[in-house]
């Protein structure tokens, strides 16, 4: 018998009756943890919808292929597969974006293929760092990102190099 379908009800189950132990109104606690969610929401969703529209915009007009292209001796040079580009552009953005670039590469060049299992690797051990950015310092308040930004695209290139090389060794290029 499986038990884990009982794990959620006996958690909140758990949590109501805690809080009645420490004489805590939970119904009102509930209710406010609600009415801040969502004023961090309202706080938060102007950055998402421009981030959003942003990604899109660019895939659309083909921008992210041609730099692609102008990349590709460079990504040659770091262990990236070129053919990964579109990906390295569209990850720090969007994550729903970087699932739809992921999902064409794989489709392209099978599950697989060398680029298919880097692009897997890479989708699972990047973060989409502008989001990121926006919800957590927009539900901060925080306006100057100072070296946050920097900080966290270096460290998407090096989770992208590192995803490649640890494809390589692990399963080779071909």
């Amino acid at each position: 018998m499986d038990y884990s379908a009982y794990l959620v009800p006996l958690l909140l189950a758990f949590t109501a009756l805690f809080g009645l132990w420490k004489r805590v109104n939970v119904y009102d606690a509930l209710s406010l943890g609600a009415r801040e969610g969502l004023d961090i929401l309202l706080g938060i969703l102007p950055n998402l919808v421009g981030l959003m529209t942003a990604v899109y915009m660019l895939r659309a007009s083909g921008l992210m292929d041609a730099l692609g292209g102008l990349l590709a001796p460079a990504l040659v040079r770091l262990g990236i597969p070129p053919e990964t580009a579109a990906l390295l552009f569209i990850r720090p953005v969007s994550g729903s974006g970087a699932l739809a670039v992921g999902s064409e590469l794989m489709a392209a060049h099978g599950p697989d293929s060398y680029i298919g299992r880097v692009a897997a690797v890479m989708l699972g051990s990047t973060e989409t760092t502008f989001y990121t950015i926006a919800v957590y310092f927009g539900s901060a308040g925080i306006r100057k990102t100072r070296y946050a930004i920097p900080a966290a695209l270096i460290a998407d290139l090096a989770g992208f190099m590192a995803a490649a090389m640890a494809v390589r060794l692990l399963f080779g290029t071909a």
